[in-house]
């Protein structure tokens, strides 16, 4: 029996050059994972360059995280404080501007890699069987996303990050009965002050690394079925798959190398354009700022929200906008996963994107007059989507003919085909 043990573990570990390599991954097999995971992991071969966002948005997490801690050291969460470590990382620590930037820049990013990653996957039918939980772990990270973006939107301490937290945190006491007791203990208080600001800088700082063990999670469960492809047919024969590395470390190097020359730009020439000018004035409890808005990339759930007159209605369908995407494997009942064979989703995926991109132009305007009434069609069309348009379309849709596998699907064989 002990041999027979020996002779799995032989069979299953990699073959390494280096002894003191052997020597450990003897004991603790990290490095036979890594080279499973990250080497000889077999990955469909039609793979395109939406495919490197997934990737792109770990890279950009660790750039948050690295340049988030370098921050911290010199950050003072008080209210007479706050405001003035940032000037003072600014002006007087070493370099402090570029890592602030990066840091600012890098959130802007993280949110358009990710939102890019959750699209492909919304086109792609990422989100079908046997994938839902993969599906469930990147909503949840959004989730976690967001609420770090807006713990962090606050720590500048200027007038967009008082009233902003203000605005926010004003949204619980709409939840009957223990509305108002949620808000006190967010606020440590009766008002938006020191205690506020030192519970979100604690859980702006702890949120990442949660990220970090939700994504691996992400990781785990996407390996289990491997990656979806953009015909959304599984993997059957061995010319459907290739090595990830080099093939697809190539492929994302590139994507990476893109990235980086659009973050650059930004963080170097342009940073002020991903920043609300209101936030490089401190934090003035007595004087409101004329417009209220979070970053660009909560716009649409901002604008979900000021669309509907009632309070409490309003911050449920925020919730709604995004709890349901956990629905979304059961709404969606086609059988075709790509929207690449579909082609009345293809139409209305493309209206979503539309819509998306109203809301987001829409929630940054006041909300009065055409942009309200745009607010409101772009949020009644956004849940008709998902509850009405995708359970119709599965219905009635006639789908292409798929391919019978990957391989055909890339070299062609003439009579493999099939509906």
């Amino acid at each position: 029996m002990s041999s027979q043990i020996a002779e799995k573990i032989s069979r299953d570990k990699a073959d390494f050059s280096n002894p003191l390599i052997r020597w450990i991954d003897y004991r603790l097999p990290i490095f036979t994972f890594l080279d499973h995971e990250l080497n000889t992991y077999p990955t469909p071969r039609n793979l395109n360059y939406l495919w490197n966002f997934g990737s792109l948005a770990g890279i950009v997490l660790l750039i948050m995280i690295a340049s988030g801690i370098v921050l911290a050291m010199h950050y003072v969460p008080t209210g007479d404080g706050a405001f003035k470590s940032v000037e003072h990382i600014m002006r007087d620590v070493n370099y402090g501007w570029l890592i602030r930037y990066i840091h600012t820049t890098g959130a802007s990013m993280f949110f358009a890699v990710v939102y890019i990653h959750i699209f492909r996957g919304l086109y792609y039918g990422s989100y079908k069987a046997p994938r839902e939980l993969l599906w469930w772990l990147g909503v949840i990270i959004l989730l976690l996303m967001m609420a770090t973006a807006f713990f962090g939107y606050t720590l500048p301490w200027g007038q967009m990050s008082f009233w902003g937290a203000t605005v926010i945190t004003n949204l619980f006491s709409a939840i009957p009965v223990v509305g108002n007791s949620i808000v006190t203990w967010l606020w440590g208080g009766f008002t938006v002050g020191d205690p506020t600001l030192n519970r979100f800088y604690a859980l702006h700082y702890l949120l990442p690394f949660l990220i970090v063990a939700v994504a691996g999670l992400h990781l785990v469960a996407l390996h289990r079925f491997g990656s979806n492809n953009p015909t959304g047919i599984d993997t059957k024969y061995e010319g459907d798959t290739i090595p990830f590395h080099p093939y697809y470390t190539v492929k994302d190097l590139l994507g990476f190398v893109v990235l980086l020359l659009v973050f650059s730009w930004f963080a170097f020439y342009e940073p002020g354009t991903l920043l609300n000018p209101d936030n490089y004035i401190p934090a003035n409890p007595g004087a409101t700022p004329a417009h209220i808005v979070p970053e660009w990339y909560l716009l649409p759930y901002y604008a979900i929200l000021r669309s509907i007159p009632n309070k409490l209605v309003g911050v449920v369908a925020m919730l709604t906008s995004i709890l349901v995407l956990f629905a979304l494997p059961w709404l969606d009942t086609s059988p075709v996963r790509s929207g690449r064979f579909r082609p009345m989703f293809k139409v209305f995926f493309w209206v979503l994107v539309a819509d998306c991109v109203l809301l987001t132009y829409a929630g940054g305007q006041p909300p009065e007059g055409t942009w309200l009434i745009m607010s409101r069609i772009g949020a009644a069309y956004y849940f008709a989507h998902f509850f009405l348009v995708l359970p119709f379309v599965a219905r009635v849709e006639r789908p292409l003919p798929l391919p019978s596998s990957i391989s055909q699907a890339v070299l062609p064989v003439a009579g493999s085909a099939k509906p």
